[in-house]
Parts: C-alpha cells; sequence; structure tokens
C-alpha cells in the first residue's frame, strides 16, 4: 500500500506512496488558452475513441451544422462523432490518422462555409431533475470521452452498476514532461471542474471529490480552491501531491491520494472509486447543462522545435499542420512530430493527420533532441527496471517470456497490469525497447482471445444445430407413436370398418399359396365358373352321374366333379333314346 507522505510542514492531507517512478525535467509552459481561427479542411477519424469506430449517418454532398452528429454510435462502447464546424461534406474515405501503426483509417471529410453555424442544442436547469439514465445518454450523445489521453467513453464511468462509490478522484496531476493543457483548463475554467464533479457525484452516488494535482502547477491549484469556495462545495478538495512519474497514472493517482490499491487486472469500481480527468469533468458538464457536445478541446503545441508554444483551444479535426502553424511554425526543419508526451507518445507520419479527442499534445523535436536511435544489447539482469516500475512487476521477466512467445507465463507475472509508462525502457543501459515487446505479447494475447471466442462461438452454434436436429427428430417419434396409440384405442372401442379391414387382412395372410395363386389367375377363375354353372344346370335337369364316374371325379376338386357329372348325364340321355337290339 506504500508508506505515508506529507507535503511540508502540513499534517494532513496525509498521502501514500507509490513504488518507481522517476523525476523527469518538467518542461511546462504556463500559457493561456488562445482559440485557433476556423480551419477550411476538417477531417474526422470514425474512430476517436476506445471501442467501436462510429458508422456514418451522412453522405457526400450533405450540409450540416456545428454540434450534428454525422457519425453514430456502432454499439454500447462506442460514441459518436460530431461536426465541429458548419459546411459540406466533401468525402468519406480513407485518410492517414494519427495513430502508432502510421496506417489509415476511415474518414469523413468537412469543407468549413466559415460561418460557424450551430445546430440547435438542449439546455438543462438543474440536472438533478433527470433521471440517472436519462443524463447518462445525454453524455453519451454528446460524443464525451477520457480526455487525459485514454479516450475512454465517459458515460460508462457514470454507470458504477452494483458496485458502491464513496469517492470521485479527478485526474489534475498531468505528471508527463511538456503537456501543459490540464494545468491551463483548471486556471481558467475552475467553475465548470468543480460543477462537473458535483454532477458526477450524483450520477455515481460518490460522497466527496478529490482533485489531485502535481505541486508544480500553483496556478491551477489556487484557481480551483477558489472556485471551490465561492461555490461553497464543502464535498470537493484539492490535494496536492509530489511531481512525479507517473503520478498520473490511474491507479498510481488513486493509490498516492486514497492508500488503495486497484486489484491486479482490476477497476477503481473494485474499491469504491471513480477516476476522470478534470477536462472531462468540465466537458460532462457543458454537454448536460449546455447541451454542447464535444467538438472541441485544449491542445498543448510545444516542444524545442516549436517557435512560440501554446496552449490553443482546437476544433476536432483540425489538421496537426494547422496547429503548429498557429504557434509560430517549425523553428527547424524536419523536425519530429510526436502526438502526446516524449514518454507515451508517439511519432506522427505527417504533419496533415487531425487532431481528435484524444489530442492532448504535439510536440515538436529538434533532430538533436532526439536520442538516437542504438542497437539493443543482450539484457544484463542488472535490476534497474524492476526498481522503476511503478506497478511492481518484474520487466525482465515479461521481457524474456514476451520475447520467447510464452504468453500465459507473461501473465503469469500480470503483463495486462503494465500501463505502458516506459520508465523501464527509460533506465535500461542494454537500450532494450521493452515496451513494444509487451504492446506485442497484449497484441497477441489479445488476438488469441479473439480466436477462442470465434471458436467457441462456432462450436455452441454446432451444438445448438445438433440439438435442434435430435429434437425435431424426437418430436416426430413421438407423434407417430401417439398417432399408433391413437389407431390402437380406436380398434379397441369396436370399429366395423376398421374390423373388417383387419379380418380381410388376416384371411388373406392365412389363405394357402395354391388358393392365393388360383385367385389371383383370372383365367382358370372365368374357366371355374363356367364349369360350376354348366353342372348345376345338368343337376336341375335331373341328370345323375355314373357311379365309376363319379367314383373316378376327385373329390377335392370341384371342378373335376362338375366335369364328372356332365358327362354321366349325357351318356345316360344317349342310352334311353337308342332302340332296344332285343325287340
Amino acid at each position: 500500500m506504500g508508506r505515508p507522505q506529507t507535503i511540508g510542514s502540513q499534517a494532513k492531507p496525509q498521502l501514500w506512496d507509490f513504488p518507481g517512478g522517476l523525476h523527469l525535467p518538467e518542461h511546462k509552459i504556463d500559457a493561456p488558452i488562445r482559440s485557433m481561427p476556423l480551419p477550411k479542411t476538417l477531417v474526422f477519424p470514425l474512430a476517436q475513441h476506445i471501442g467501436a469506430p462510429a458508422k456514418p449517418v451522412v453522405e457526400v454532398g450533405d450540409k450540416v451544422l456545428r454540434g450534428q452528429v454525422i457519425a453514430e454510435a456502432d454499439g454500447y462502447v462506442s460514441t459518436p462523432v460530431h461536426a465541429s464546424t458548419s459546411g459540406k461534406v466533401i468525402a468519406i474515405e480513407e485518410r492517414p490518422v494519427a495513430h502508432p501503426s502510421g496506417l489509415s483509417a476511415r474518414c469523413i471529410v468537412l469543407a468549413s462555409d466559415g460561418r460557424d453555424k450551430a445546430a440547435p442544442g438542449r439546455t438543462v436547469e438543474d440536472f438533478k431533475a433527470l433521471e440517472l439514465v436519462e443524463l447518462r445518454n445525454i453524455v453519451r450523445d454528446a460524443g464525451v470521452v477520457g480526455l487525459g489521453g485514454a479516450a475512454f467513453p465517459s458515460f460508462i464511468k457514470l454507470n458504477p452498476g452494483s458496485a458502491r462509490i464513496d469517492t470521485l478522484v479527478l485526474n489534475g496531476a498531468e505528471c508527463e514532461p511538456y503537456i501543459a493543457c490540464d494545468q491551463a483548463v483548471m486556471a481558467e475554467e475552475p467553475a465548470d471542474i468543480v460543477r462537473g464533479a458535483q454532477l458526477i457525484m450524483h450520477a455515481v452516488g460518490a460522497r466527496q471529490t478529490i482533485i489531485g494535482i502535481e505541486d508544480n502547477k500553483p496556478r491551477g491549484i489556487a484557481a480551483l480552491r477558489k472556485a471551490i469556495g465561492e461555490q461553497q462545495a464543502s464535498n470537493v478538495r484539492v490535494v496536492v501531491v509530489p511531481s512525479r512519474y507517473p503520478q498520473g497514472g490511474e491507479k498510481q493517482l488513486i493509490q498516492t491520494l486514497t492508500g488503495r490499491e486497484i486489484p491486479s487486472e482490476g477497476l477503481p469500481l473494485d474499491i469504491g472509486i471513480v477516476c476522470h480527468n478534470v477536462a472531462t469533468a468540465s466537458a460532462v458538464w457543458r454537454a448536460v447543462v449546455y447541451g454542447e457536445p464535444l467538438t472541441e478541446r485544449v491542445i498543448t503545441v510545444t516542444g524545442p522545435g516549436i517557435k512560440t508554444p501554446s496552449n490553443l483551444r482546437v476544433r476536432l479535426g483540425t489538421p496537426v499542420e494547422d496547429l503548429v502553424a498557429a504557434a509560430g511554425g517549425l523553428a527547424e526543419q524536419g523536425a519530429r512530430l510526436v502526438m502526446g508526451g516524449p514518454m507515451m507518445g508517439f511519432a506522427l507520419p505527417n504533419a496533415r493527420v487531425p487532431a481528435v479527442k484524444a489530442t492532448n499534445c504535439i510536440l515538436a523535436l529538434r533532430q538533436a533532441d532526439v536520442r538516437p536511435e542504438e542497437p539493443a544489447m543482450p539484457c544484463i539482469r542488472c535490476g534497474a527496471c524492476a526498481e522503476v516500475c511503478p506497478a511492481g512487476l518484474l520487466p525482465q521477466q515479461l521481457y524474456w517470456h514476451a520475447r520467447a512467445g510464452e504468453f500465459d507465463k507473461t501473465q503469469n507475472y500480470n503483463l495486462f497490469d503494465c500501463i505502458e509508462c516506459g520508465c523501464c525502457a527509460q533506465v535500461c543501459p542494454s537500450h532494450i525497447p521493452l515496451v513494444q515487446h509487451y504492446r506485442f505479447a497484449k497484441t497477441e494475447i489479445w488476438a488469441e482471445e479473439r480466436e477462442k471466442r470465434k471458436a467457441d462461438a462456432a462450436r455452441e452454434r454446432h451444438e445448438f444445430r445438433n440439438a435442434r436436429l435430435e429434437r425435431i427428430d424426437a418430436e416426430k417419434k413421438a407423434a407417430r407413436a401417439a398417432k399408433k396409440a391413437a389407431l390402437q384405442a380406436k380398434k379397441a372401442g369396436g370399429d366395423p370398418v376398421g374390423d373388417a379391414i383387419a379380418k380381410a387382412k388376416a384371411a388373406k395372410q392365412a389363405a394357402p399359396e395354391s388358393d392365393s395363386k388360383a385367385t389371383d389367375d383370372p383365367i382358370a377363375a372365368a374357366k371355374a365358373k363356367a364349369q360350376a354353372r354348366k353342372a348345376q344346370k345338368a343337376q336341375a335337369e335331373g341328370a345323375v352321374p355314373s357311379a365309376a364316374a363319379a367314383q373316378e371325379a376327385p373329390k377335392d376338386d370341384p371342378v373335376a366333379a362338375a366335369l364328372a357329372k356332365a358327362k354321366a348325364a349325357k351318356a345316360a340321355k344317349q342310352s334311353d333314346d337308342k332302340p332296344d337290339s332285343d325287340a
């Protein structure tokens, strides 16, 4: 949990410590916020947040207003994208975007008409009169995400579910060198931050807010304390923390302010805390009360390669080259542009990529300021990386297993607790790009999990199909059995038709084979009938067959007997008609 700590002679509030960390040169600017002029062309990537990219709802040629939705959220973990000025959609296509991969992504391109006409919005006088579901939906529809760099959809953090939240932490530490946009917002918009804190506390059910600020931001500290006093917000307080990188990490700041440790691969919700960035709190307030979607943010444009380092209020979608121009341009041709700070930022492929919701800083470095890339040498197991790791991990073990492709073992060493702060790589004497290995391992694990989910889904579909076929077969068998039982029950009840049919079938089965053959031969049957009629006629005329003929006729053959009787009758008649020879 770390050891308690105090600032100067101040005994309260009590602070705790986190392991590791670095003391880095600050290079902070304390410049006021300047608004940029409207750019001629704006580019809106559909993926400006963690989660599923937004889905376009406009077509090429459509005219839009400032604040109008041009891409809607596609899924739960997603947010819409709004036009940051009025104009005409001129393209929906692949464009280079700000991403470590340097790849292109689908974007909506807008040509500004210069009028900056806004779409009608909805205002709310009392946010406490809103249902919590409605409040969260307003924040979601406004496209608000975390403005500290992670760009996680803010409405999700406003729904703690069954977790009991007692504390809201607002992150104003801004620990990375050069970045100063949060300091400018705290110094110039403190009232909106305090009001936003009250709104978020109402949404999550927290009883207090702690605003953590590093001690190198005196102007922001004084402004916030004044705003808290003016609004009589007794449940909101500012706590000054020592300047140390990465003090602004969510886990590290929470541990410093409260002494509570977030469990491995856990969330602040697990310990009763919700954490938001100070600028995010201001954006949430303006979205709910004034109906303002997230269409602009403050960005620090700084570095030794910039002529006039500045804090600029920028419309989202503005090309980075316009930001550089507004800050006086580059001090040296060929300067490297980085989005973010020197520790966790990434180099931009070119200056035409747009500023997005996650853009907090554009850093220009001269060639002399860039540390030359030295070839990585073997790990000497010096342990320096473990000493500075703020998550208390064993970076060298993670490196060995990631390099060997033993991703299951990296998880055994809590790979996903790594915040990728870069402290380990900064102190490595072998110049090993440790963070790149960790990112690679995470990507591979995520890919394996996706494939496993697909395989599980396919197996479930197959098992469901088999179960469905078995159910259908069982239903058919049951139907046949029921029909058979019904027929048997009907027969048992005395059905004459059914009895006659059954008797006929039984007689046919019991008949001898010879009778069956005789019955089946129509010619033999006709001859038998003719002989029977002839025999009957002879009997009617009184003819009597001779005894010999009768004896010769087979007793069991009715046809032969009839023929014999007929012959006997004919013979008797002939004997009666013949004259007596003795006379």
